[in-house]
């Protein structure tokens, strides 16, 4: 696959193939160019460091977008020793869109939910674009249960545009199918490990995003709208999108700063994109810690935090008359 380059990134993707040139010219033309490309390769780990400290917020969103970022199963790949995936929701159907199973991350096993988006033109239709209808909801609960069941400790991994809005969604119960996991999931008696691991939008996300501890990778978002959606609300052009974003603080130091995120996942040098096997061993890593700690907390214990973390979330004011 061709490399995908967005715009801020052009300027070190270009010096990395004039090095990477002048490493095949040396080599084939026997011709001693170390020091001219010591001196490049130094240079690209500065302008590295200067792009990628100072992005803003609509920058990555458009890295938590990226193509070439891993996604839900390109993790599962990496990161289990094996991998039993489920299919249906015993009502209607299957749903591409979601992913979930029954895997083990060393020896840790565990149930897997998350989004799955697609690559190529058939593969993004074939996963609906990474948005889940009812029936995908409705998959993931029936195995986070059926984890439960078995005292197994639960995975979701977020990367979803947000819940598939078509009529016949709706027409299938979209609403009540994200309303009964949030319900659900604020009670199943283990530990519930979520992670934001590319777009985090709307109830698409928070329909398998209620747990115990909420972490985001580095480069990605979490909103209860995109930011062209509510450019396009607020402004009426979605063309505003990167105001949007300020406006939203839609990042994972946002969220960190607003108490709302427990934790930020490093990501690679220059984003999970351009190393999908550090990134996957970097998540992996994240996971055993935090599922060690969770597994040392009483059931009753997990629900009662659980629920407390959440209503804990967001900003009210009680008025009498």
């Amino acid at each position: 696959m061709d490399r995908f380059v967005l715009e801020f990134e052009r300027p070190l993707i270009e010096l990395e193939k004039r090095i990477q040139g002048m490493k095949e010219y040396s080599r084939d033309e026997d011709v001693e160019m170390s020091e001219e490309i010591a001196k490049l390769e130094e240079k690209a780990l500065k302008l590295s460091k200067d792009i990628y400290t100072k992005l803003t917020r609509w920058q990555k969103v458009q890295l938590a977008r990226h193509p070439q970022r891993p996604y839900t199963l390109d993790h599962i790949q990496r990161m289990t020793r094996f991998f039993i995936e489920v299919h249906g929701d015993r009502a209607y159907g299957d749903d591409p869109a979601i992913v979930a199973g029954f895997g083990a991350i060393e020896d840790e096993h565990v149930v897997i939910v998350g989004h799955q988006k697609g690559r190529t033109t058939k593969e993004k239709l074939y996963r609906n674009f990474g948005m889940p209808h009812p029936e995908g909801f409705r998959k993931a609960l029936k195995a986070m249960k059926l984890g439960s069941k078995f005292h197994r400790p639960i995975v979701c991994l977020l990367d979803t545009p947000g819940a598939h809005p078509g009529i016949g969604a709706e027409e299938r119960g979209q609403a009540e199918a994200i309303a009964r996991n949030l319900f659900e999931m604020s009670h199943l008696p283990v530990p519930i490990l979520v992670i934001v691991i590319g777009e985090g939008a709307s109830g698409g996300a928070l329909g398998i995003g209620v747990g115990d501890r909420l972490l985001m990778l580095e480069n990605t978002w979490y909103s209860v709208i995109s930011p062209e959606g509510c450019a396009a609300i607020l402004w009426r052009d979605s063309a505003r999108a990167d105001l949007a974003a300020d406006a939203m603080k839609v990042t994972s130091q946002d969220l960190l700063d607003m108490k709302i995120l427990d934790k930020i996942i490093p990501e690679p040098a220059g984003g999970a994109h351009r190393d999908h096997d550090k990134a996957a061993a970097i998540l992996k890593q994240a996971i055993l810690e935090e599922l060690e700690q969770l597994k040392q907390i009483p059931p009753e214990i997990l629900i009662e935090n659980r629920i407390e973390k959440f209503g804990k979330m967001g900003f009210w004011d009680e008025s009498y008359t």
